[in-house]
């Protein structure tokens, strides 16, 4: 009988970051590297891919929009179970003397591909993955990017040898940034003055 080989796991290992990157977490960098050697593409987001790019305060989870094709959805789903990935709370991850708990769960393709927000843990690593656009509920300007959009604005960062990742444009990083904090895509408005009260003016 022919045994299903293992997917390669979170090595625990202290990643050497390069110069300029000193202010990411080990574990985020681990997360990173778990999922680059399993072969998942991705763009990063959220507070890690804000540190990258020179946010000094930014602190949190990885977050990722992963490639919606299937192989790509099936690889993810695999590592994920591989590593016994639960649900979290938004607000049971950081803080001193703070115990991790997640929830088990049970993950599919599927699941992973429907859309919605996953704030996932790994033992002590936190992974989110953001939902695909979901245009049928949005405004135009409200949807959030999809990944080829996030791609093509994307660029190309080394971390730590031979670790490197694709990160979002500032501009997309705002934008997940906001959702973060609100739990709402910005609303962008177009403020029109009367020309009678221009011309009075």
């Amino acid at each position: 009988m022919l045994l299903k080989r293992r997917p390669p796991g979170i090595s625990t290992e202290a990643p050497e970051l390069l110069a300029g990157y000193e202010q990411l977490e080990p574990s985020a960098v681990a997360v990173v590297r778990w999922l680059n050697v399993n072969k998942i593409d991705y763009v990063l987001v959220g507070p890690v891919a804000r540190a990258i790019r020179g946010e000094a305060n930014a602190a949190g989870p990885v977050a990722i929009v992963p490639a919606p094709y299937g192989r790509n959805w099936e690889r993810l789903c695999i590592a994920l179970t591989a590593e016994r990935a639960g649900l979290r709370a938004e607000s049971a991850t950081r803080g001193p003397g703070s115990i991790p708990v997640a929830s088990p769960v049970k993950l599919t393709v599927d699941k992973l591909a429907r859309g919605r927000r996953w704030l996932l843990r790994c033992g002590s690593y936190d992974l989110d993955i953001e939902g695909l656009p979901l245009p049928e509920a949005q405004t135009p300007e409200q949807s959030a990017p999809g990944y080829q959009e996030l791609l093509y604005e994307a660029a190309r960062f080394e971390i730590a040898d031979g670790v490197s990742v694709e990160v979002a444009a500032p501009e997309d990083l705002e934008h997940y940034s906001h959702v973060r904090r609100t739990g709402s895509a910005p609303e962008f408005r177009v403020m029109r003055t009367n020309a009678a009260e221009q011309h009075t003016a």
